[in-house]
């Protein structure tokens, strides 16, 4: 199996863990903030959509309706995904390790 097959199956992966993990973050600080229990911090679900969760995040904000009324998070998801994608698309196409992993 080439070297390339084999980052793109991990990155694969990757991305499908950090997001559902980004999903059940969204869905358990939900069920702790209706049981008045100690929450997960904004910035560690930050942090989980920045390494990568952001499609899980959002995901789970609009399936969980959580944190849908605060604006950092309407803005602030979607800002990130936008983000990740323009890296990916500038990797793929424009970046010059393009041509190491193909």
């Amino acid at each position: 199996m080439k070297l390339s097959t084999i980052l793109y199956i991990a990155a694969a992966v990757y991305i499908l863990v950090i997001n559902i993990i980004g999903f059940t973050i969204m869905g358990l600080d939900k069920q702790k903030a209706r049981n008045m229990a100690w929450r997960i911090p904004e910035a560690d679900l930050f942090v989980t959509a920045l390494l990568g969760g952001s499609i899980g995040s959002l995901i789970g904000m609009f399936f969980f309706h959580h944190k849908t009324k605060h604006l950092s998070f309407l803005i602030g998801m979607p800002l990130i995904l936008l983000i990740q994608i323009g890296l990916v698309l500038w990797f793929l196409f424009k970046s010059p390790f393009t041509l190491l992993i193909i």
